[in-house]
């Protein structure tokens, strides 16, 4: 049997030097192993990234021929673009066990052992020298840059204790405590951000990767490590904080630029996949997809907007986070009104500001608009969009009022009538408010005819009008425990009333504009 035939059960058997011998095992680099495994996975037709989404043409292609090229790799893209996962899951391109000896600090192979432990323990045991074997997962380590790591931290240093212990000289290289870096012998090094790391950090790489030696307190050491690094950086015009100092940048192999979703469909994807949604939850709250519509496309609606720095990028967790919030703000609402179920509707979308404020970086109008007065209107530019693929444009109707089909929903409004809708309100009392508006109904049995259900179709009831209000048909007031909803014209006589995303100003008061 062939060595590379062997189960992982039998391997774990092997026990000394002279059985892996017996068992025909010959060592290999881990970018070896990273590209026949990869080879293997593709001839199989076997998924290479699980859970990676909106990469298949893009991303993952650059990826796979870096590894088959057996390159070190920058992935360069700004925040929340799965950089770390992609990092993470290249793991599973490793061997599941690989030996090593028994009490070495850097992993030795047994048939190329680097350390001098390594190295006497093999002399003094010969084929009877013990071995172990490590399994793929203790082959990843991963380091944040932040300002404070020392070389020391990444390469090693001469530890005292350890000489004291031991009744060495400095100048025995036994005295060395080695760093991060000499560790990660024969796996997988990610440096996160690396523009963070400081400059006189990042030269110490210089010969670890293009030589593969390095240099402790002048010791004269040549470890010719075998690793497979990944680097993570946000391009360097995103932030003040630091950049890649142009040697090291020349020593990585393979530069690949991430980017965000580029449909809302596999944004949805991998909002699904991620958001933490109990089984509780799911019981609890049934939702319509339209909500993840919603929130897919408040992410494209910042990625656009005028008030959000573009060059720091809208992260994915905008919209796990977002959507999270939305599904908890229907279950407070269960929970507060005693209730089994209920369904989300277009007020939990918009309870979900405060998951949106945090994941934006503003810019100086933006800041002057205010977090909250931007979030509001981002979530208001995400229903206008997705508006228009459930309902017709109610601008094409303006000047053929004879045509419009919301004629009577806003002439209900026109005549003074108000409608309020608390965001405690029971599924009752959400059903009752939302039945006398007239018209409203057969608005959504006209263009929603699949919306059969009832919780369905009251969804659609406030979608819809919260759909007039984003195209000045109608106003939409805060109250303090919901939203008012009222004639156009007497909010504009009272100063409230506009559109989320239209918005001007963020006030206190109880009819305070979206």
């Amino acid at each position: 049997m062939l060595y590379s035939d062997i189960p992982a059960e039998q391997l774990q058997k092997i026990k000394t030097l002279g059985q892996l011998k017996a068992a025909g095992y010959e060592p290999r680099s881990v970018k070896e192993e990273l590209r026949a495994n990869l080879i293997k996975k593709l001839s199989s037709g076997e998924e290479v990234f699980p859970g990676i989404y909106g990469y298949e043409e893009t991303v993952i292609p650059d990826l796979q021929r870096a590894i088959l090229s057996r390159h070190h790799i920058n992935l360069l893209g700004l925040r929340g673009q799965a950089k770390t996962r992609i990092a993470r899951l290249m793991v599973q391109l490793l061997d599941e066990y690989v030996p090593v000896v028994v009490g070495s600090e850097l992993n030795d192979d047994p048939f190329q052992p680097l350390s001098r432990y390594a190295v006497d323990q093999i002399a003094h045991h010969g084929d009877d020298t013990p071995i172990t074997w490590l399994h793929r997962d203790e082959r990843y380590t991963e380091k944040l840059a932040t300002p404070d790591v020392s070389v020391a931290d990444l390469i090693g240093d001469a530890d005292p204790i350890k000489a004291a212990t031991l009744k060495l000289p400095y100048s025995d290289e036994r005295v060395i405590h080695f760093g991060l870096i000499p560790r990660a012998h024969r796996g997988i090094f990610v440096i996160n951000e690396l523009p963070d790391l400081q400059a006189r950090i990042q030269v110490s790489l210089f010969n670890i990767l293009q030589e593969g030696d390095i240099q402790i307190r002048g010791f004269k050491i040549r470890l010719p490590l075998d690793i497979q690094f990944v680097f993570t950086a946000n391009p360097e015009d995103y932030t003040n904080r630091g950049s890649i100092v142009t040697p090291l940048k020349d020593r990585i192999d393979s530069q690949i630029i991430t980017h965000y979703p580029k449909s809302i469909e596999v944004g949805k994807r991998i909002t699904k996949q991620e958001a933490r949604i109990t089984e509780a939850q799911q019981e609890r709250v049934k939702g319509h997809e339209l909500i993840h519509d919603l929130v897919e496309q408040i992410a494209f609606e910042a990625r656009e907007s005028e008030y959000v720095d573009a060059k720091s990028g809208v992260s994915a967790r905008l919209t796990i986070s977002a959507y999270e919030s939305v599904i908890s703000a229907a279950e407070l609402r269960v929970l507060t009104n005693a209730e089994a179920q209920t369904h989300v509707r277009v007020s939990d979308f918009l309870a979900a500001v405060p998951a949106v404020t945090g994941k934006v970086e503003l810019v100086y109008e933006g800041e002057q608009e205010g977090a909250g007065g931007v979030a509001y209107r981002l979530m208001g530019k995400a229903i206008r969009t997705q508006f228009l693929n459930y309902f017709p444009d109610p601008d094409k109707f303006k000047k053929q009022k004879d045509k419009d089909p919301y004629k009577k929903v806003t002439a209900w409004f026109s005549d003074g009538h108000t409608l309020d809708l608390l965001t405690d309100a029971s599924d009752a009392e959400y059903k009752r408010v939302l039945n006398q508006v007239p018209g409203l109904s057969d608005v959504v049995d006209k263009y929603q005819p699949k919306a059969k259900d009832e919780a369905e179709h009251l969804f659609f009831m406030e979608f819809c009008l919260h759909g007039l209000a984003e195209y000045s048909l109608i106003s939409r007031n805060r109250l303090t425990a919901g939203l008012q909803f009222k004639d156009l014209l007497s909010s504009m006589f009272s100063g409230g009333g506009f559109s989320l995303s239209d918005d001007e100003d963020e006030d206190e008061d109880d009819n305070d504009r979206f």
